[in-house]
C-alpha cells in the first residue's frame, strides 16, 4: 500500500511541476474558484464587457443590449430605465455596470441595497478610454483593457493620417440629424461632434452650448452643409425625405445627393469600443 501511495505521490508531483502555480494550488486544495458574476444595464457597458472577453461572467443584461450577437443568450433583467431590481438581486451579481442620467434613480436604489455599482458615463473618447480601464480594473482584465484601447487608438490614428492630407478649405461641412421631430442635432461636447472633427468634417452645429440640442431648419439652410447624416435608419431614400422639406432643396447636401441614413446609429451614439467603426463610417461618407 505504501508503494502505491509513493507512486501516486510521485506522479502527482511530476504533473504539478508541469502546470502553472495557480492551477497547482487549485488542484491541491481540491476546489475551483467561482467565476465572478456581472450584470450590465447599459448597451455601452455590455459591449465593453464583451470586448474584454467576459462573456461567460455576464449573468444579466438589459433588454436594450443588442450587441454582440451572443448577448441574446443572456438573462434579461428589464429595460434600460426600468430594470427588475428583484431579478437583479436574485442573480447575485458581484458588480453591476450602469450609465448616468436616465439610470440615476436605479443606481441609487442598487447602492441602497449594498450592491457594487460602476457608472460609466463618458462624454468624449478620452473619458471612454478611462471607463474601459476602470472596468478592466474591476474585472481583472486591465491588460486586456489596455490592449483594447491601444487598438482603438491605432484605428483613430489611421483616419487622422488621411485627414491630415486634406487642406482645411476642402473640408466638408456636416449636419448630423439625430431626430426630425423636433429637429435635433449633436453639438459641442458630444461624441458625434468629436467623430466629425476626427473624420475631417466641420460640424455646422459645433457652436451650440449643449451636446444634443434642438436646431432650427432655417439655420441648416443658412449654414448649407455639404453632407447630411441621419443618425436613424429609414426605409425611404434619405434625399427624398429631405426634398419634401420647405427650402431644403437648395442645400448643397440635398442638391448633390450627399444625404446618408445607412450608418448604424449605435456606432455614432453609443460610447463603446465600436466608436472607431463610427469614425470610419463618417470618413467614408465624406471623402470616399
Amino acid at each position: 500500500m505504501k508503494k502505491i501511495l509513493l507512486v501516486i505521490s510521485t506522479v502527482l508531483l511530476i504533473f504539478l511541476g508541469t502546470v502553472p502555480l495557480g492551477l497547482q494550488q487549485i488542484i491541491l486544495a481540491g476546489t475551483v474558484p467561482n467565476k465572478p458574476r456581472y450584470i450590465s444595464l447599459a448597451p455601452s457597458t455590455t459591449e465593453i464587457l464583451f470586448a474584454l472577453g467576459l462573456e461567460e461572467e455576464i449573468v444579466g443584461v438589459s433588454s436594450y443590449c443588442n450587441y454582440p450577437l451572443q448577448v441574446k443568450t443572456k438573462e434579461k433583467v428589464g429595460s434600460f430605465s426600468q430594470p427588475n431590481i428583484e431579478k437583479i438581486v436574485s442573480l447575485k451579481p458581484d458588480y453591476i455596470f450602469c450609465t448616468g442620467l436616465e439610470q440615476a434613480q436605479v443606481i441609487a436604489q442598487l447602492k441602497r441595497l449594498n450592491l457594487k455599482v460602476y457608472v460609466a458615463d463618458p462624454k468624449n473618447i478620452k473619458e471612454l478610454f478611462n471607463s474601459i480601464l476602470q472596468i478592466g480594473r474591476i474585472t481583472n482584465r486591465y491588460n486586456t483593457a489596455q490592449a483594447l484601447i491601444a487598438h482603438m487608438q491605432k484605428e483613430i490614428e489611421k483616419i487622422s493620417a488621411k485627414v491630415n492630407l486634406i487642406p482645411q478649405k476642402e473640408k466638408l461641412k456636416v449636419f448630423i440629424e439625430v431626430w426630425y421631430a423636433p429637429l435635433t442635432t449633436a453639438g459641442k461636447g458630444s461624441f458625434i461632434n468629436e467623430l466629425i472633427t476626427l473624420a475631417g468634417g466641420i460640424n455646422i452645429a459645433s457652436d451650440t452650448k449643449r451636446p444634443y440640442t434642438i436646431f432650427s431648419a432655417e439655420q441648416v439652410i443658412k449654414r448649407n452643409p455639404d453632407c447630411i447624416i441621419l443618425a436613424y435608419m429609414d426605409k425611404e431614400k434619405p434625399v427624398k425625405l429631405l426634398e419634401k422639406r420647405l427650402g431644403w432643396n437648395g442645400i448643397s447636401a440635398v442638391r448633390n445627393k450627399r444625404v446618408y441614413n445607412d450608418i448604424n446609429p449605435d456606432l455614432l451614439l453609443r460610447p463603446s469600443p465600436r466608436i472607431t467603426e463610427g469614425l470610419k463610417e463618417i470618413y467614408q461618407r465624406l471623402y470616399l
